[in-house]
């Protein structure tokens, strides 16, 4: 099965609560809930100390808000990448949120996310 054969509205159905749970577990600092939906080639690549570090550290990825707005969907090969714009609670402005998905082993699985 390919990802990219999925309507939007299919694919914002899986994708929408994949990002609400990587919000919330960024904002509670919780590394393994964070990874728990992402691919074993990205759990396998993200150093636990490094995240750790960063939501320790950083402003934004400890108030993100609940609130999104998804953008649209890029399809490549076997993944599509989901955009949402993010707001934080506690700095102005907007971000770009990205979240890249895939099949696993018959399960759909992160393969990326980042916010800019």
């Amino acid at each position: 099965m390919n990802i990219i054969e999925k309507s939007d509205e299919e694919i914002v159905a899986v994708a929408n609560p994949l990002w609400c749970d990587l919000v919330k577990n960024s904002n509670e600092g919780k590394y393994e809930d964070f990874v728990a939906n992402f691919s074993n080639s990205l759990a396998y690549a993200l150093n636990e100390i490094e995240v750790g570090r960063q939501f320790a550290n950083s402003e934004l990825t400890k108030s993100l808000s609940e609130e999104i707005d998804f953008l649209g969907t890029i399809r490549r090969g076997e993944h599509v990448t989901v955009l949402y714009r993010q707001r934080s609670t506690k700095k102005a402005g907007e971000w770009l949120g990205r979240l890249v998905l895939g099949y696993e082993h018959g399960e759909v699985k992160i393969f990326g996310a980042s916010i800019f």
